[in-house]
């Protein structure tokens, strides 16, 4: 990259508020490609619709979901431990976790009550009776889509707090897909269509933005810079949640 295409990205960025001066010191050490990039992938991102996992036990479904969603850029996913503890698996994940903000909550109950808290309506992955078509969910609301364990599905309890239910319909001997693909199949129909439906607000706010930015700059660079720059008084909030530099 030239240097005037360089210097063209980092006052871009300083322009829309993205690279301040409190940050210089962090930004400075990431390449203006790896800083564009990352704004291109920030101005995608949404929490208009986010997915949560009940006891979903395998790793690599695991890893699946979170993947999936961060390729569809659904910034927030769920969590609520069945008996095998969450642990992705990183063959599968590729790393794609450490740009998304993950809930784990203790239960389903914990769960819902944060997310209808939050605004959002919570429609559960099911094969019963009572299930709409995943196309005909309404999207004029935030949406979370619950998917359940492999093998029991979503429980009696999420059930009962849900809103409604949804089911991919199929037209082949097989009555389910596999989580992982249930989460694909069902992300990108929902993604597209409230992407259409909703307009602006889809995408995130300019707070969200600059927030989820510099934990962005953050992460992305060595540990040992990071601990560099710790030294110097810089470091992200705490908590698991999105933090600024201090």
């Amino acid at each position: 990259m030239e240097e005037r295409e360089a210097k063209a990205i980092v006052e871009q960025l300083q322009k829309e508020g993205l690279l301040t001066e409190s940050t210089r010191p962090v930004w400075e050490m990431i390449l203006p490609r790896r800083l564009q990039r990352m704004h291109e992938v920030l101005n995608e991102r949404t929490r208009y619709i986010t997915v949560m996992m009940e006891a979903v036990d395998d790793p690599h479904n695991q890893a699946a979901v979170l993947r999936t969603a961060e390729a569809f850029g659904v910034q927030d996913v769920y969590i609520v431990a069945g008996r095998a503890p969450f642990a992705p698996n990183r063959l599968v994940t590729r790393y794609a976790d450490q740009w998304l903000t993950l809930h784990q909550k203790p239960d389903v109950q914990t769960a819902v009550a944060d997310l209808k808290q939050r605004g959002y309506q919570v429609y559960a992955s099911y094969l019963g009776d009572g299930a709409v078509p995943l196309s005909a969910i309404d999207l004029s609301r935030p949406t979370a889509l619950l998917f359940g364990n492999e093998h029991r599905g979503v429980s009696e309890e999420a059930l009962r707090l849900a809103d409604g239910t949804f089911v991919i319909p199929m037209h082949g001997f097989v009555q389910s897909f596999n989580i992982s693909v249930a989460a694909a199949l069902a992300l990108y129909d929902v993604t597209e269509r409230a992407r259409r439906q909703v307009g602006e607000r889809y995408y995130l706010s300019f707070e969200e933005k600059r927030a989820l930015y510099e934990q962005w700059m953050w992460q992305t660079l060595q540990p040992r810079i990071r601990k560099q720059l710790e030294q110097r008084g810089y470091t992200m909030g705490k908590g698991g949640q999105l933090g600024s530099f201090q």
